[in-house]
């Protein structure tokens, strides 16, 4: 209140504007906790609702043989410091951790060979095909076939998008079958057809033009690369932002529901409608209460008529942030999306399913084929395998010495996950086969001490062909309506650093709207 006046400060009129503004987050995933937390922060009313009975989405946990496991996502990017300032920011107890192994192995070589992945490489396509990590893989014949690419005419990368196309075309089958796609493959669900080289390497298009050759611009790139570890961590795992995240928002006074899906979205009189369904009138758990922190408003609770077999009611608020799958978002903004067709050159997402295996094996001790081993597609029925207990010092000294955390990746392009038909049991005893293989170690059952399984959709990446166009065409749709936004994987692509940084620049977006006006610009 100005002195003189009597008339409110500005502040103290945003302040207030701030806790009498009212979001529904419909998504608990990572892309709705940041959404979420990037409203509440400043003082907004948030509700959030999750449909099924845990937060966190990808970034999933679970008890193996006493451990306490990721089960999604491990690690994230380093790239910008996006997720490393948001584990900062609201969990500043935790500990950040690089990997201590950053080795990484290609098996299903010929004869039943494996080798490690040439370190000096760009989305698996050499630097030098003479160098002997590189003819380790692609043999005598594939290095003399790939040296032709010094010798054929320089071409920019504008004309061949495709990552697949580019490598044939340069260096062959052998470079692009044993190295490339293993990688692409295994990390991504993609072909590298389907990968789009101008957004995956940007660089690699002007380095090509300067040098004349797809090998010599591999190496100009890596020539100024950072040696260390692209990822990072946290020390006890990734659930643990999860965990931060929600008690951010239960500080803040949100409303956390989980168990409790949004059904129907509808926007009136300025305002959203947000028709949420429980299992029955108890099912949903609320965490937290917008009425202990002072001030602050919430969203307009409505019962609605009991639907059979479940309990509705109806939330009334100014603004919401779908942050579901791509199919639920579909549906809740039908009638801004409806009209939208799904490019069909677009990638879609493939089933992917993860066994992690908790193991007794002493053998593994000195990480014989480094972190993770990728597979050449079509040789063995796991696409890959990654060795955690040698990646995270932490998860080593949780699991004793002798004891490995070892997650097998099951799923590719075209393709359902070897597993899709199997028991959990057998499904298990499919990964420890695998895992075996694919390490080159002999894993009875006797080694089994434990075992977990995920099922998810494995979203395609930005640079996934034609995905940034067709994210780009969908929120144009969503953005003609005022007080809603969208985020997730299925917009910003898939990666935890992606999503996190799309979701705080929409969030950002969706509340300079609401507290000063609609014309507001990010």
């Amino acid at each position: 209140m100005d002195a003189v006046t009597g008339a409110p400060e500005p502040l103290d009129e945003l302040v207030t504007h701030a806790r009498e503004t009212h979001v529904v987050v419909i998504g608990g995933g990572i892309a709705g906790l940041v959404a979420a937390w990037e409203c509440a922060k400043l003082g907004m009313g948030v509700t959030l609702v999750e449909a099924s009975g845990d937060l966190g989405g990808v970034v999933g946990a679970a008890e193996v043989a006493g451990l306490e496991l990721e089960t999604g996502a491990t690690c994230f990017s380093t790239r910008d410091g996006v997720v490393r300032r948001l584990v900062e920011e609201v969990g500043p107890g935790a500990v950040i951790v690089r990997p201590g192994d950053d080795h990484e192995w290609i098996a299903g070589l010929p004869k039943g060979g494996a080798a490690p992945v040439p370190r000096e490489n760009v989305l698996g396509i050499p630097a030098n095909p003479w160098d002997e990590s590189v003819r380790n893989v692609i043999g005598w014949g594939g290095a003399w076939r790939a040296y032709l690419d010094r010798l054929r005419p320089p071409m920019t990368i504008g004309s061949q998008r495709s990552l697949g196309r580019l490598v044939r075309g340069r260096m062959g089958t052998r470079v692009h079958d044993r190295l490339v796609a293993p990688l692409s493959v295994d990390r991504f669900g993609l072909a590298p057809d389907d990968v789009d080289v101008e957004i995956a390497a940007p660089r690699l298009n002007p380095a090509l033009t300067r040098t004349g050759s797809l090998g010599a611009a591999v190496s100009e790139l890596r020539l100024g690369a950072d040696q260390a570890p692209a990822i990072e961590g946290i020390d006890g795992g990734m659930p643990r932002l999860i965990h931060a995240l929600r008690e951010k928002l239960i500080e803040r006074g949100a409303d956390v529901r989980t168990g409790t899906r949004a059904v129907g979205l509808e926007r009136s009189d300025a305002r959203w409608t947000v028709e949420l369904e429980s299992d029955d009138a108890g099912a949903a758990d609320v965490q937290g209460a917008g009425a202990a922190v002072s001030g602050v408003g919430f969203p307009r609770e409505v019962p609605l008529d009991a639907a059979k077999g479940g309990a509705r009611a109806a939330l009334v608020a100014d603004a919401v942030v779908v942050a579901t799958d791509e199919g639920s978002a579909r549906m809740l903004l039908a009638g801004l999306l409806a009209e939208e067709p799904v490019e069909a050159t677009v990638p879609a997402g493939i089933a992917r399913e993860v066994v992690t295996l908790v193991v007794d094996a002493p053998e593994l001790d000195a990480a014989p084929r480094g972190v993770n081993v990728h597979a050449v597609p079509g040789s063995h029925r796991a696409v890959g395998v990654a060795h955690d207990t040698a990646r995270w010092q932490w998860l080593a000294q949780a699991a004793g010495q002798g004891r490995h955390v070892l997650r097998v990746a099951f799923g590719r392009p075209e393709a359902p996950p070897a597993t899709a038909d199997l028991d959990d049991a057998d499904a298990a005893e499919l990964a420890l086969a695998e895992a075996s293989a694919l390490l080159g170690v002999t894993l009875g059952a006797d080694r089994l001490i434990g075992a977990h399984r995920a099922r998810f959709t494995l979203v395609p990446p930005a640079s996934a062909r034609g995905r940034l166009d067709a994210a780009s065409a969908a929120r144009s749709r969503i953005s003609r309506a005022e007080g809603v936004a969208a985020v997730g994987a299925w917009l910003s692509g898939s990666g935890l650093a992606q999503v996190v940084a799309d979701a705080q620049d929409q969030a950002d977006r969706l509340r300079r709207a609401l507290l000063f006006g609609a014309d507001a610009r990010g």
